[in-house]
């Protein structure tokens, strides 16, 4: 059995006016085909072009160990220089992966291969951000903390992409305090024995190629595999719903705070606990639907 899944609309092009009233407003996520094809970085941006413009640089790392106590918010599990990374990416499978990597600050130069879109939302320009990953690397199921909107653009490779809306948190066994799924879900092949909720989600599903766009709705949940090495880049916009806004300055301001510093007080114990509650809590659920 698998997960119910329909696969997210694909469009060659799209205009804002369109893009806003079928997409945007109504909070859809849509694949954008042919959207970047007038940028630069459209014919450049491969991971040899990655390796040239910034192999000297510094980069994290992260794989899908579970979450531990002892380590921060986002701290990564590994370091080591882009032309290094990328040679292992293109030599053998890794867990590797560069998330949330600034383009802006890191590698200034790359400003000049692209523009900002006009979808008819305003975008945050100082955070265009590069995720890199391995063949079969991927992220845990997840939301961003500020619940943007997200256009996430790819390049070289496949990647597939599985999204919720947040109505459906409820049957993902959510993480209290957190903004991850457990951990231990394969959302490619899930064990609906073990987490029977699973069965009731209603998702969507899309692989992107280079070039495709993925328009993700904000505080959509997302589990980004990577099907080849390869890289994304994405731009994001501020989150409108006032509910979505409002959870996001919690998040911002309160809970990611909070969960540092119960780890740091109770140790492995708050992390057992944060997963077990999740099973408790989705289990709840069920039974009241």
């Amino acid at each position: 059995m698998e997960l119910n899944l329909t696969e997210i609309p694909r469009v060659k092009t799209l205009t804002k006016e369109v893009f806003l009233r079928d997409y945007f407003r109504p909070q859809k996520p849509v694949v954008i085909e042919n959207c970047i094809e007038d940028w630069p970085a459209f014919e450049k941006w491969d991971l040899e072009y990655m390796k040239k413009v910034a192999g000297d640089k510094e980069v994290p790392l992260y794989d899908d160990r579970p979450v531990k106590h002892d380590e921060g918010f986002n701290e990564p599990h590994a370091k080591m220089k882009m032309a290094e990374y990328i040679d292992l990416l293109k030599s053998e499978p890794t867990k590797y992966r560069i998330f949330l990597w600034n383009v802006l600050k890191e590698v200034p130069i790359l400003q000049k291969d692209f523009t900002y879109p006009n979808f008819g939302i305003r975008l945050m320009k100082g955070l265009p951000m590069l995720f890199f990953g391995g063949r079969n690397s991927h992220t845990f199921m997840h939301y961003d903390i500020d619940l943007a909107n997200i256009f996430h653009f790819h390049f070289a490779g496949k990647k597939q992409c599985i999204l919720f809306s947040q109505s459906e948190s409820k049957h993902l066994y959510k993480i209290p305090h957190s903004l991850i799924t457990r951990e231990d879900i394969d959302f490619d092949a899930p064990d609906f024995e073990q987490w029977p909720a699973l069965k009731n989600a209603k998702g969507h599903i899309a692989h992107l190629q280079h070039g495709n766009v993925l328009y993700i709705p904000e505080g959509y949940w997302h589990h980004m595999k990577y099907i080849t090495p390869g890289f994304s880049m994405s731009l994001r916009a501020v989150a409108r719903k006032p509910k979505n806004f409002l959870r996001a300055v919690y998040n911002i301001f309160f809970m990611r705070y909070y969960d540092n510093f119960m780890r740091r007080r109770k140790g492995q114990e708050w992390i057992d606990w944060k997963n077990e509650e999740a099973v408790k809590r989705t289990n709840n659920l069920m039974r009241t639907a």
